[in-house]
Parts: C-alpha cells; structure tokens; sequence
C-alpha cells in the first residue's frame, strides 16, 4: 500500500471518527450542519466523497462499516473498518487521493482563536452565532 494513503488516512482518521459520532450513517445523506463542529463536517464530506465513488456494494459495505462505528463509539476495532474501507477505496481510485487531500486541512495547520469578556463568541469561521441575548423561551 502506498505510503500517501497510509498518511492520507491516518491524517483523515480523527475526522471521520467525529463525522460517525456526529452523524451517524446519516454522514451519506446530510448536508453540512452549523451546529456540528468543523472536525464533523470535514470527515462527512470525506466519506461522502469516498461512498460516491463506489459501487453498489462498496456503498453498502462502507454504510456498515459507518452504522457499527456509530453503534459502538468506543469501539476502536468498528473505527478502523471505517477507515479501511476508506482505504480500499483509495487503492481502487487514484484521483481520490488529490481529491481527499484537498479536503483536508493541510498538516501542520493551526488556527489559533480565543474569545474575551462577556459571551464572546471565538471562531475561524462562523454563519450564525447566538449568544442568548434577547432570546426568549417558549412553553
């Protein structure tokens, strides 16, 4: 196996984990969500990419894969089939290595953000943020 895909998933691992937890095997039919972090949404467009480009059966043996990692969170044995579905994938398709790369942050990248005084809001980027100010609940 080639030593970019290796490096390409291992890179890729902690997002994909995320995207299982937050998603679920929703991460194949769900949009990109304001309320899920970034590490989420980089891992759902990761596996959405990878389930896009296989067959039938690779689609359904990537959604198994993704349904016992979201089952069994803790599960490092269900986390590592994710990945090496991903994996086998990247060995059938070598224009998917270039196209994941690109979704990944580059290594090495560090985006420092903090946030001062009374609900301030911290973030690289932002669509919608609410501080509580001015909300009201409803029964």
């Amino acid at each position: 196996m080639s030593a970019e895909i290796v490096q390409l998933v291992e890179q890729a691992g902690p997002y994909l984990s995320t995207a299982v937890s937050a998603y679920g095997v929703a991460v194949f039919s769900r949009a990109e969500s304001a309320a899920v972090d970034a590490t989420a949404n980089v891992g759902r467009r990761i596996l959405q990419t990878v389930w896009r480009r296989r067959d039938e059966q690779g689609q359904a043996e990537l959604e198994a894969a993704v349904q016992d990692a979201a089952e069994a969170p803790d599960d490092a044995d269900a986390a590592a089939a994710v990945r090496q579905q991903v994996k086998r994938t990247l060995r059938e398709d070598a224009e998917l290595l270039a196209e994941l790369a690109r979704i990944l942050p580059a290594p090495g990248e560090t985006v420092h953000v903090s946030a001062s005084g009374e609900r301030s809001i911290a973030a690289k980027t932002i669509t919608t943020a609410v501080t509580g100010d001015n909300t009201t609940i409803r029964p």
